[in-house]
């Protein structure tokens, strides 16, 4: 019986290791992923790989593992090179095939890379039995899976179904893996760290992967052989790493029981800050830096994570990621009101300093694959979390924020729950309703949020502050809306500021605004007219003409120089754009990680940065043919009008235009940053107008006798049906929120 044994790199491999080809399978490949470490003995003259050795039919492990080649003889290793010469491979038909089907029955015989080619399966564990491609151990289907699911190793999408390649872990139901994956993992984490990626289980997982033929080499992991590996942890960091330090000696000045004590990260240890430079009161505070920011808000999953049960199988990926609950805060006067500002903004031009680039993870199995994946892969992993029970949604088209606030704040609704939309009149006296879409619904919630009063700004918009906001808790829910909209299908705000995104995906300390997020006059004219200050008499004119505002504001230093107020500019717009609304950001950013969405921001800043602070592109004819498919049988001249017909809005030859097609079919005027579900389709029926089904993204194309028939309807059809839909829009209440002063604004 042959004896498993360690899997030992030798570090000096001969110089003449290529040249030699494997006595078993005749090959120079070194390629220790696929076939072991190939090791060559000039003693004897020969070369093996080590899973040709261990995986030969008549060879057994006779001696002590630092005889001959890892316990094998060297006199056993030719009688088997012998007997395999004999033996015909039944993939190449050439000789050398030392690997037999354990079968009985079977009578395959091949070299290891011919059944590697053959998808045959090698078992790395007792007797080291071997499987041809008719009779390799496969696993069963357990449940059906519509859509694809994610590779939890290298995160790219794979059908969920079982085969030679595709691995499904014994433990959780939804992970599955590539096998290349798998292996590559499982040499690099050993016997000792390699588990279920989902819920760490150790014994299942591996007893299924070696059944599987996956090769456990019995060491320790890779990361824990490197030379001074943790050298690092017996070093103390005692230095302030915020992107904006306040000392005036300068990052590495650490005086202890002061405001200038260096407070290291609680979570990492490995960055830190000034107390005064993080608003800390005392080193007692706990503090976080921006990368442990990213991972650690939810301590929940944290937990749950850290310690697994050993043999649980109930962990999924829809555990991982829940909503957090709503935070109290406490009351703030409200903000000023919005004035126009562009002429004096243009005039003055404040430079700012770029956000930090993100650090390359410790955890990518594939070198930088996690900088390569596009917003719409990240919003379907995320996607996963949904079930499929429903929860019915009823929404008075007469007023969508009102409505959907009140069905957001109820504590029956759940964020990982199907939506479905039904719209209702209150006006209605039998009470009828209306199937409605989804993405429609998010469509106009995404317009309210645009337009409400808990932002502020002509294009790039920042938070607002706004008691009444903050004590009905609005700028949470706004958070929460924003995060099951981008999940559930729905379409991306694209309104943020660059500096409300930086704040969110690097922290308020690491950010700067400028001038253009002053969205308040009389603030706005004290930074232009101490920027534009063109000698030091008349800087300090202008400080003495706003020294209350300064002062209670906290923004007041001394000035000795001319060059000191560029950091009296960049005090005034922290504190107005950022320390001010601390409190609506707070709650803003707990809803923002409903469904996990604040943590992929700040894991893929610059994925979510298009999509947060810039509208979507124009669509263009190519965009709208390749977006709908065909359904039913096709009418070919009606296909070719609608072709046309698409080049023809393009060339501006039509009042209709790309985006009222869409929202004619769909409800969006774009398409959402996780695609459509279903995806949009077009259909040709015998019928004078083109009939749009918004809850199936289903287009009806009339079939008409000529082109300019068909492009009439068309353009009557979608033109009338929106002017419609926009009339009874601008019919809707708008929802009023009253301040402390019983002022009412509308939302």
């Amino acid at each position: 019986m042959k004896i498993s044994t360690h899997c030992k790199m030798n570090k000096n491999k001969p110089d003449n290791s290529k040249s030699l080809a494997c006595v078993f399978c005749r090959k120079n490949d070194d390629c220790p992923n696929k076939y072991g470490e190939k090791k060559t003995y000039e003693k004897w003259n020969f070369s093996v790989h080590y899973y040709c050795l261990l995986m030969s039919s008549g060879i057994w492990q006779r001696g002590k593992e630092e005889e001959g080649v890892y316990g094998f003889l060297v006199e056993d290793i030719k009688k088997e090179v012998n007997r395999a010469s004999k033996l015909k491979c039944t993939v190449c038909k050439k000789n050398g095939a030392s690997i037999g089907c354990v079968v009985p029955q079977c009578k395959r015989s091949y070299h290891l890379p011919c059944g590697l080619q053959k998808e045959c399966i090698f078992q790395f564990t007792d007797n080291f039995a071997s499987f041809c491609w008719k009779h390799r151990p496969v696993q069963a289907i357990t449940s059906k899976y519509r859509d694809s699911l994610p590779c939890t190793i290298c995160l790219e999408f794979i059908e969920p179904i079982p085969s030679y390649n595709i691995l499904q872990s014994p433990c959780c139901k939804n992970a599955w893996f590539h096998r290349d994956c798998l292996q590559v993992q499982a040499i690099n984490a050993g016997v000792y760290f390699f588990r279920c990626t989902l819920c760490n289980n150790t014994d299942i997982f591996q007893k299924e992967m070696l059944r599987m033929g996956i090769h456990i080499p019995e060491k320790d992991a890779s990361w824990e052989l490197e030379e001074n590996a943790y050298e690092e942890l017996l070093q103390s960091h005692d230095r302030c790493d915020v992107r904006r330090c306040h000392c005036k000696e300068g990052r590495d000045y650490n005086e202890p029981n002061s405001k200038w004590e260096v407070k290291r990260c609680h979570c990492c240890g490995s960055s830190g800050t000034h107390l005064a430079c993080s608003s800390l009161q005392s080193c007692e505070q706990n503090w976080e830096c921006l990368d442990c920011r990213r991972i650690s808000y939810n301590p929940d999953f944290r937990k749950a994570s850290k310690h697994p049960l050993a043999n649980s199988t109930n962990v999924t990926v829809t555990d991982c990621l829940l909503e957090e609950s709503s935070p109290k805060l406490p009351r703030q006067s409200p903000g000023a009101q919005h004035k126009e500002l562009l002429r004096l903004k243009q005039e003055v031009q404040l430079s700012t300093i770029p956000c930090p680039s993100i650090k390359e993870s410790c955890l990518a199995q594939r070198q930088g694959n996690k900088f390569r994946r596009d917003i719409s892969t990240i919003l379907v992993e995320l996607g996963v979390q949904i079930k499929k029970k429903a929860k019915r949604l009823y929404i008075n088209k007469a007023n969508v924020w009102k409505s959907a606030l009140e069905q957001f704040q109820s504590q029956k609704f759940n964020p990982t729950c199907t939506i479905e939309v039904v719209y209702v009149n209150e006006n209605d006296k039998f009470g009828r309703e209306h199937p409605g879409s989804k993405q429609e619904f998010l469509s106009h919630l995404m317009q309210h949020l645009e337009t409400s009063p808990l932002f502020e700004g002509p294009l790039s918009k920042n938070l607002t502050l706004n008691s009444q906001a903050l004590k009905e808790n609005l700028y949470y829910e706004a958070g929460k809306m924003l995060a099951i909209s981008l999940v559930h299908g729905g379409p991306a705000p694209g309104f943020f500021s660059e500096t409300l995104f930086n704040c969110l995906a690097y922290g308020p300390e690491n950010t700067l605004p400028i001038l253009d997020d002053v969205s308040d006059f009389d603030v706005a004219q004290i930074i232009i007219k101490i920027n534009t200050a063109a000698n030091l008499n008349s800087l300090n004119s202008v400080i003495n003409e706003c020294y209350s505002y300064l002062e209670v504001t906290g923004c007041l230093r001394l000035i000795t120089t001319l060059s000191d107020k560029s950091m009296l500019v960049k005090d005034i717009l922290f504190y107005h754009v950022i320390k001010r609304v601390q409190a609506p950001f707070e709650s803003f950013k707990q809803g923002l990680k409903t469904l996990g969405v604040l943590e992929k921001i700040q894991t893929y800043p610059e994925v979510f940065y298009n999509i947060l602070c810039h509208k979507p592109e124009n669509l263009s004819a190519k965009i709208l043919s390749d977006l709908f498919t065909i359904q039913g049988l096709p009418d070919v001249q009606a296909l070719r009008f609608w072709n046309s017909y698409l080049q023809a809005i393009e060339d501006g030859k039509s009042a209709t235009t790309m985006e009222d097609i869409l929202i004619f079919a769909t409800g969006c005027s774009s398409i959402p940053p996780a695609g459509f579900k279903p995806p949009p389709s077009i259909e040709c029926l015998h019928m004078d107008f083109p009939v749009g089904n918004k809850c199936n993204n289903c287009l009806a194309l009339p079939i008409t006798n000529t082109y300019k028939e068909f492009q009439e309807n068309m353009d009557f059809a979608i033109k009338d049906t929106l002017r419609l839909e926009k009339e009874e829009e601008s019919r809707s209440l708008p929802w009023t929120l009253k301040d402390s002063s019983n002022e009412e604004m509308l939302l």
